[in-house]
């Protein structure tokens, strides 16, 4: 594999690991704070499964990168600048709407973004897109039945989930954006050409929101700008926080 190549693949690694990571600590800060048991314990297991994926997928991209890093190296010890998690996933978790909508967008991405990822050359990649996609079929199945009961709710659920589709609408059109790292990785067999993807995932949410009788928000600006490393302020937070123990007391042997 060339250096160029090998650039790439240890970029799109982070992005995916990123992805995974950054949404797997929002998702653990409502650890005791859901609506009610049964559901806090569903978004610890969402939230474990999501740490789980970006400990697989960056310790392949440490492997890859040839650095002498290890996956606790590049999930604690990068500057946010050389972050490349979508927008969506860094977005305040809000009420339970906002993290049921936020969750909803990114489960029905990666369900297809994935099922296509078993079939890329990266053998590494497809094993851990193989294991993925069982979580995420489940992680999808739990935010589209709260969509659809908080849509169908009461008038008080039903406003709030509205609001929250049409808030965070504006990162969703970043998810199917291919630069081009992405676009020569499709041509060599391994990363997701993201076109039919983007249908594919249009027509799951157009159906979770009808059956919501919740309203599809029109395309309008999108927000963008994570795969150069430009983020929201919240990643900020969230680095200051995840990344405090081990900037304080770095290779600390516990």
């Amino acid at each position: 594999m060339t250096m160029k190549a090998t650039d790439n693949l240890y970029n799109y690694c982070l992005r995916l690991g990123d992805d995974a990571l950054i949404l797997g600590h929002r998702l653990s800060e409502l650890c005791s704070k859901a609506p009610f048991i049964e559901e806090d314990l569903a978004l610890t297991n969402i939230s474990l499964d999501m740490i789980g994926r970006a400990q697989a997928i960056l310790k392949y991209a440490a492997e890859v990168g040839g650095k002498n890093d290890t996956e606790d190296d590049l999930a604690y010890r990068r500057a946010e600048i050389n972050y490349y998690n979508h927008l969506l996933v860094e977005q305040p978790n809000g009420d339970f709407a906002h993290t049921i909508a936020r969750q909803l967008f990114l489960s029905a991405f990666e369900f297809y973004l994935y099922g296509e990822m078993e079939k890329c050359h990266d053998k590494t990649l497809a094993a851990i897109a193989s294991k993925t996609l069982k979580e995420v079929r489940y992680h999808l199945e739990h935010a589209s039945d709260w969509t659809i009961r908080l849509g169908d709710g009461t008038p008080e659920s039903h406003h709030r989930m509205q609001n929250a589709i049409n808030e965070l609408w504006m990162y969703t059109g970043e998810l199917f954006e291919m630069d081009e790292v992405e676009m020569t990785l499709m041509r060599d067999g391994i990363a997701v050409d993201l076109i039919p993807v983007k249908t594919q995932w249009y027509n799951r949410i157009k159906h979770v929101l009808a059956e919501a009788t919740l309203v599809m928000p029109e395309d309008s600006y999108m927000q963008t700008g994570s795969r150069k490393g430009v983020h929201t302020e919240h990643l900020g937070h969230i680095l200051a926080e995840m990344q405090y123990l081990q900037r304080a007391y770095p290779d600390a042997i516990w």
